[in-house]
């Protein structure tokens, strides 16, 4: 086991980042992460595993739509306590290499302005998951503790001060 487990698993074997995915129907979509990145759907980029996201999809002739994007818990922190004991679990837990983003792959249905229809998640198969209205209610609270409530869109939330601000 040695130097091994004293790494933890899921660094050795996940890193810390991830490849994630995004596609809309129609392609083309802009997005734009809560951590500044962006690309043109379909796309896929490396984002930190450990942090909770918001991704923006804009598509001239189509209703702008967001999803938050959450960072759980994986299988790897179960393999850490089993093989590397809690060092494992405690480097994983330090860079998130334990987590992984979800949902990924991100793909979403986009709805033409104009139209009353739901922005829908699609699964990996590209079959209905549900509106991605009731996906971010689902997670809007656990992720709001890291980006914040008004990124998150939770009712109420006030507009977050200005750095250095009075």
């Amino acid at each position: 086991m040695g130097t091994f487990a004293m790494s933890g698993c899921a660094t050795v074997m996940h890193g810390a980042n991830q490849k994630f995915i995004v596609e809309s129907d129609p392609a083309g979509a802009t997005v734009t992460f809560s951590n500044g990145a962006t690309c043109v759907t379909p796309c896929k980029i490396e984002l930190p595993r450990r942090y909770d996201f918001r991704t923006d999809l804009k598509l001239d002739g189509y209703r702008p739509v967001y999803v938050l994007i959450r960072s759980k818990a994986g299988g790897a922190t179960l393999g850490n306590l089993l093989l590397g004991g809690m060092v494992g679990v405690a480097i994983d837990s330090s860079n998130g290499a334990n987590k992984q983003l979800s949902p990924n792959p991100l793909k979403v249905r986009l709805t033409p302005v104009g139209q009353t229809t739901a922005e829908v998640l699609l699964d990996k198969n590209g079959k209905e998951a549900g509106t991605v209205e009731a996906y971010n209610d689902k997670v809007r609270v656990d992720v709001a503790k890291a980006i914040g409530p008004e990124a998150a869109g939770l009712p109420g939330a006030a507009p977050a001060a200005a750095p250095g601000g009075n």
